[in-house]
């Protein structure tokens, strides 16, 4: 299922602290780097906190620069992002500035907190998700039913933990503060636990004022049929490969990317790419690696469109050529149409010989684009 783009927002002290054991907040940044949040609430659709937050900090959680919610009106925007929290509870103060600043909140739960959360009476919508807590289909829900495409994620540390463990995180924003905090009882940012494996990706760094602020992207493939984040990372990078592809009036422009299973990049391609006019994309990737690379079993092929099971240029499709090289799992966002090839089941071939076949739908408008003129005749 589609989720929204789910970007992590924290501040840490030099030794991974989120916070003291004081009575009043630590701050860990100041007034240039308050700014560059308010600056990221003010475009995003949606904030989500947990409700130990709420607890601890009692925040507002608001887009406090008059110009920037001038700009989300004029834009046909809510004055302020919708504000999200999670209790499996339900157990929450109804007198928290949380529920009485700012638009639109939504608190999901769990059936028995449900009871509770509208027993208080919080102003919120409370949307159960069964008898656990279900990221997955907390995702979900905010993307189709309250059409939430970028969400900011402030914390705390539980919520940021799980949401990476599960592969559900596809930004980290991590501001770092030069100072110590030394109390092993003081909140910690990430918890213990399994992560996924594999180097994140250093996007930027930035200094404001005595801060740094680093992004970070997840780079790792999901395992089996599950889908990280990181899977759309790739499955981007393989459309916009396809919109570089020479046009063709007889063939359908496509991108690949080869990534092995600790998100290292082995090889990327598009259709005919270079001096050869009927290479397709997973073709012209999977050449440029060494067929003995020890990597390639556990590594993923992404394929804006399904590898081709039959094909008139070359003996071999690539359906079979992903095959010969080993790969045990595709990840693509577009089904191949009947335009060249009637009945054409290339995912259906490759899971016939135990390849994992993953399709992203929420990609497959981007994935036809630069095939427009093929689906419509214009």
């Amino acid at each position: 299922m589609p989720y929204p783009y789910v970007l992590l927002s924290a501040a840490v002290s030099l030794d991974g602290h989120l916070d003291d054991t004081g009575p009043e907040r630590l701050l860990l940044s100041g007034p240039a780097d308050f700014d560059r949040v308010d600056e990221v609430r003010a475009s995003v659709d949606a904030i989500l906190i947990g409700a130990g937050t709420i607890r601890a900090d009692n925040p507002r959680l608001l887009v406090y620069s008059p110009e920037r919610r001038a700009a989300r009106v004029a834009a046909g925007r809510p004055e302020y992002p919708l504000k999200v929290t999670v209790s499996g509870s339900g157990d929450l103060d109804p007198d928290a500035k949380f529920w009485h600043t700012g638009g639109d909140k939504v608190l999901y739960t769990t059936e028995k907190g449900a009871e509770r959360a509208r027993g208080l009476g919080l102003a919120a919508d409370v949307v159960p998700l069964g008898p656990d807590l279900d990221w997955p289909a907390l995702l979900t829900h905010l993307y189709e039913e309250r059409g939430v495409r970028r969400l900011m994620v402030e914390g705390g540390g539980t919520v940021h933990t799980q949401l990476l463990q599960q592969g559900l995180a596809d930004e980290l924003q991590l501001v770092l503060a030069p100072l110590f905090v030394g109390d092993p009882r003081a909140p910690r940012l990430f918890g213990p636990g399994g992560y996924q494996g594999g180097r994140l990706r250093l996007v930027e760094t930035r200094r404001i004022e005595d801060v740094v602020l680093m992004r970070y992207e997840p780079t790792a493939p999901g395992a089996g049929l599950s889908v990280t984040a990181a899977d759309r990372h790739w499955m981007r990078i393989a459309c916009e490969l396809a919109a570089l592809c020479p046009p063709s009036g007889t063939a359908f422009s496509v991108g690949a990317v080869v990534v092995a299973a600790d998100g290292t990049e082995l090889a990327r391609g598009y259709s005919r790419e270079g001096d050869d006019p009927v290479v397709h994309a997973e073709e012209a990737a999977l050449a440029k690696i060494d067929p003995a690379d020890p990597r390639l079993p556990a590594a993923t092929v992404y394929s804006s469109l399904e590898p081709c099971a039959r094909r008139a240029s070359r003996p071999a499709p690539c359906a079979r050529l992903i095959l010969r090289a080993g790969v045990r799992r595709v990840v693509t966002a577009w089904r191949e149409p009947d335009t060249f090839v009637a009945g054409a089941d290339g995912s259906g071939l490759l899971a016939a010989e135990g390849v994992d076949v993953v399709v992203l739908p929420e990609f497959e408008a981007r994935a036809k684009e630069p095939n427009r003129h093929l689906l419509t005749g214009e």
